[in-house]
Order: structure tokens, then sequence, then C-alpha cells
């Protein structure tokens, strides 16, 4: 039997029959219901759900778009990403369809039943350990990246993503900027593997902590001779700081909450006249130089420089509600936004 929350005619956001693609708030609420079209793709595969029977296509097809492929993982056959085309009627054609794309690339996240999870999870453990770009999905992701934007242009398209395919859209996105294109990115609830300073209540003690984080990833950054301060290549990271993505967190989300330490952390040390400590700091983690020191130099996924943060604030019930990719077309958001741009 289907759930509730695969129905988009129950759960989906039914409020946005015309979409105003200059307004925030629409655009976030498509960008998620695209996502999450991929998750009853996949879901409509497993329980072999077909025609009438199928609950898919209204996450796209209310909003004016079709599905012209997805994309299919090479372990498991489980379907992890859409690209859909935006193919509006003519009577819906008014000024803000300008800003609108003409195609978004899409990513679910991770599906806790047996035809997926196990392929799922070991994805999941390469985003811990700083693998996720030699896997075989990544690459199977990156060369249809490639092959849309060749096609028709890096301001037509868009990347979405929730949780695991956050994590895939931001790997996709990092490395498209590295090459000069930018593509605009919706990222829900990417994973952002660290210490849980963010859950903290005391202020003092978490902004003692978080200093504490600093010098020593920063010392020993400049101690393994990571830093690019003092020599004339160029800076990966500052190179990065002009793409910037849309970053949707929760704070009751352990898995994404700690973003609004690592990116306000960084304000808080300029302000105190350390920037440049924080600078060292923040294009690198514990655990990557560690690998380093170890032979296996990795680039944490999650180190980004610039960014659009999107907090909910709204209370919670419990975590599956603040990781859920549902709590991101809800009309009635209590959300804080915030422009961080790294210098």
């Amino acid at each position: 039997m289907a759930s509730e929350r695969e129905d988009f005619s129950l759960s989906g956001p039914l409020h946005l029959a015309i979409v105003d693609w200059t307004n925030a708030h629409h655009r976030r609420s498509v960008a998620a219901s695209l996502v999450q079209g991929v998750y009853i793709l996949e879901r409509d595969r497993q329980l072999k759900r077909q025609g009438p029977q199928a609950l898919a296509s209204p996450w796209w097809e209310f909003f004016h778009f079709q599905l012209l492929r997805h994309l299919v993982d090479d372990v498991d056959s489980s379907i992890f990403a859409a690209i859909y085309e935006f193919r509006p009627p003519k009577s819906h054609y008014h000024s803000s369809v300008d800003e609108s794309p003409r195609y978004v690339i899409a990513f679910r996240g991770t599906i806790t039943k047996p035809e997926s999870v196990s392929r799922d999870l070991e994805l999941d453990l390469h985003i811990l350990r700083n693998g996720l770009h030699e896997t075989s999905r990544f690459e199977i992701a990156i060369q249809a990246v490639r092959n849309v934007v060749a096609t028709v242009g890096e301001s037509n398209v868009w990347l979405a993503g929730h949780s695991l395919g956050a994590a895939m859209a931001l790997l996709a996105g990092k490395t498209m900027a590295k090459t000069g294109i930018f593509l605009q990115a919706f990222l829900f609830n990417s994973p952002f593997f660290s210490a849980p300073i963010e859950r903290i209540k005391d202020e003092r003690v978490k902004h003692g902590l978080r200093i504490a984080s600093s010098v020593i990833t920063a010392g020993l950054a400049f101690a393994t001779k990571k830093s690019y301060q003092n020599s004339r290549s160029v800076d990966p990271f500052a190179a990065l700081s002009a793409w910037i993505p849309f970053l949707f967190v929760n704070p009751g989300d352990h898995l994404c909450s700690e973003y609004i330490g690592y990116l306000e952390h960084r304000k808080k040390m300029d302000d105190f006249g350390i920037g440049a400590i924080e600078r060292l700091a923040t294009r690198n983690s514990l655990g990557g130089l560690l690998m380093g020191a170890m032979g296996r130099d990795s680039e944490p996924l999650h180190l980004i420089p610039s960014a659009n943060l999107i907090v909910n604030v709204t209370p919670c019930q419990d975590f599956r509600e603040a990781h859920g990719i549902h709590q991101w077309w809800r009309p009635d958001l209590d959300i804080k936004s915030k422009l961080y741009n790294y210098k």
C-alpha cells in the first residue's frame, strides 16, 4: 500500500497552481518536489507500480516538467536521479518564466528499503570517508550533468538533491565550478559529518570549541603545507567562491545542522580580527588532514566557500521530520536566510 507521503494529491504543494519563478518559496518548493519525484520513481520501480498505479509523475507534471530520462545505478539498478525539462503551456507564459530553469537534474537520498538500502548506505559511508567522487554512481551523475550543460548551457540548468542526493548535487556543482561553470543548486539537508558542536546550548562553550578547532585545523594545515598564502598557485577554495549554492538546513537535523556554525563562525572570526586563521581552517577538516598525512589525500565534500544558507526554524516533532524533504514546500515555513560569501 502506498504511503500518503508518496501521493502528490495528499502531500504535495497543491497551493502552487501558478509558479512565480522570482519567488524564493516557489523555487524552493518546485526544486524539492522534483527531488521527491525521484524518490517516488524508485519506489514505483521497487513496488512494480505501473500505469494508473504509478505515483511519481504528478510530482513534476503539476509544474509542467517532463521526465527526459532517469539515471540508474550500475550496482543495484536503482533509480537515483532524473533529468527534467520545463515545458510550460503558452497560457502559463509570463515575465517570471524567464527566471525558470530549462532543465533540472535532481538526486534522491537514501531509501531504507531492502531493494536499495545496501547500496545507498555504502555511498553514505563514502561521504564519511570523503570518497564519493570515486564511486560509479557519481561518475554516471557527473557525465549526465556535463552532457546536459554542453547541450543547453549552464544558465539553463539547475541541480537539486536531498540528503545523499544533496551530497551528489553538491559534488557535481563543485566539480563543474572548478572548470568555471556555475550551476544553480538547491541542496536540501546536505550531510556535514562533524562533531555535533551546533547542538551545544551554551553559546560561549560552543564558540570556544569552534575557535579551538579552527586553531588546531589551521595549524595542522600549515604544518602539512596545505596553505596557499605563500604560494603563487591559485587557492582552489577561493576559486570556488563565485559558486553560491542554496543550502537548506534544519537545526533539528544533526546530519546537516553543522553548516550553520561552520558558516557563521567564519564571519565571527573575521569580526574578531583573526579571519586569516579561519580562512585556512575553513578549507580543511581534521579528518581530511589526517587522511592526507596517511597518504590518502582527499577533499572533504562539505567544505564550501560560499552559500545562501536557508534555515528552517519551524519547530519539528522529531529527527525524521527535521531531515525530511516534505518540510521544504510547506507554505507556513519560518525560515531565516543569510548570504555567506568567501573572500
